[in-house]
């Protein structure tokens, strides 16, 4: 599988963020997307993601699947999409149901958050809640991460988790786009830096 980018321009708010933009990521590989703030990394991520629409270019995934992209990706953006009023639990639990995944409690374990899985999401610390957004990544398979700042709010420890998790999506064949103004926990297989002269 591969996704693929070509001559792709965002405007936002009526100012043009990138223009003539392409990349490539394929199976294994992960696409660290760099630049400083308003280089357009997230709008990148967004875009992928199908939540705006490129003022030009195109995006697509070899081979194509029935579903498009959003069928095959995570999203995982500056928030956390959390509801606080449900347990850490409940929160997993609806989007097992939503994507027919499997079982919360690995998912609980392998993040840190077991102790916690009955306690409602509102008294989470941000790491906490940034630790259970990552979580979601695990409840079902989907073959391409959108990520965009994951490590915002993690200690180091949960910073490590993390590459470990990116790492082992990849090496089972995933793709990875991960827009950081940070050093990866995990080694990028290729960087795209926008605002580049």
């Amino acid at each position: 599988m591969r996704l693929t980018g070509v001559d792709l321009a965002a405007v936002r708010g009526g100012r043009t963020v990138f223009t003539g933009l392409s990349f490539g990521v394929g199976a294994g590989e992960l696409l660290a997307v760099t630049g400083a703030n308003g280089a357009g990394k997230s709008t990148l991520v967004r875009l992928i993601a199908g939540l705006i629409r490129p003022a030009a270019g195109t995006i697509s995934l070899d081979p194509a699947s029935e579903a498009g992209i959003a069928g095959v990706l995570h999203y995982l953006g500056h928030l956390d999409g959390l509801k606080t009023a449900l347990t850490v639990r409940q929160n997993l639990d609806f989007w097992r149901a939503l994507w027919n995944g499997g079982p919360v409690e690995p998912a609980l374990a392998r993040l840190g958050l077991s102790h916690l899985a009955d306690l409602p999401v509102v008294v989470l610390s941000s790491g906490q809640k940034r630790r259970l957004a990552i979580a979601r990544l695990l409840i079902a398979h989907r073959d391409l991460w959108l990520l965009d700042e994951p490590a915002t709010g993690l200690d180091a420890e949960a910073e490590d988790n993390l590459g470990g998790l990116i790492g082992e999506h990849l090496a089972a064949g995933g793709m990875a786009v991960v827009a950081t103004h940070r050093d990866l926990p995990v080694k990028a297989t290729a960087t795209l830096r926008l605002g580049a002269p």
